[in-house]
């Protein structure tokens, strides 16, 4: 199947629309099913011809290909393919999998520390996104694992520490901070640690070091877009 330059990834609570090489459709696909490249994403002037208007929430590019990501604006669309049934479904385009593969949420957690002098714990990463620079704990959550559960975890992991989270709502950004439009969301948690600085044993390979820092110096240090909005708020 020719693919064209541009195409137009509709979704709407999880459901997407899929169309024919003629961009005819909507087409629904299957999970496990094998066979060669039937279906795609629509262009715009297919999308059109559907009678359908949208708003553009972003664009990236995929392989060289243009997929603007856009929000329907009709009511939800019982008859279009649910977004989790095309991955598996070899008659859906690669470039239409991958593009749902982006639009699910990298979700992390993390939690600003502070000692009784309300100074924040930082660890020096060795590695990831932010090697060579201070963040706050925290990390990837975990399948099926609340976030409350995850910072607690990445805690210990990173530290070698054991908290107990502050009874007060955490603070929640979302960014796209790449080209490729994968969508972060951080949940980031408040707790406060009295204990000894012995106590305290960085990860081998991942954590470098550890520092307490005043709210202001945690914010000049920190890079992570997320330590930056949470540590904002003290």
């Amino acid at each position: 199947m020719d693919h064209p330059p541009s195409v137009l990834y509709l979704e709407h609570d999880g459901k997407v629309l899929l169309v024919d090489e003629e961009g005819n459709g909507p087409y629904l696909p299957e999970t496990n099913r094998i066979g060669p490249t039937k279906y795609r994403l629509p262009t715009t002037e297919e999308a059109t011809a559907l009678g359908l208007s949208w708003a553009v929430k972003n664009r990236f590019q995929i392989l060289g290909f243009e997929v603007i990501k856009a929000h329907p604006e009709i009511e939800w669309p019982a008859d279009w393919a649910w977004k989790d049934d095309c991955i598996s479904d070899d008659w859906v385009h690669p470039i239409a999998r991958e593009a749902i593969y982006r639009s699910i949420h990298r979700v992390v957690s993390k939690v600003i520390i502070q000692n009784p002098k309300g100074e924040v714990l930082m660890g020096k990463v060795e590695r990831g996104h932010f090697v060579g620079h201070w963040t706050l704990p925290g990390g990837y959550m975990d399948h099926d694992e609340h976030p409350e559960i995850a910072c607690v975890r990445e805690t210990f992991e990173e530290m070698g520490i054991k908290i107990s989270l502050l009874e007060e709502k955490p603070i929640i950004t979302q960014k796209i901070f790449t080209s490729e439009g994968i969508s972060f969301v951080s949940f980031t948690y408040r707790a406060n640690w009295s204990g000894d600085d012995k106590l305290i044993k960085p990860k081998k390979n991942e954590i470098a070091d550890f520092g307490w820092f005043s709210p202001q110096d945690a914010l000049d240090n920190a890079i992570s877009g997320f330590d930056i909005a949470a540590l904002k708020h003290l």
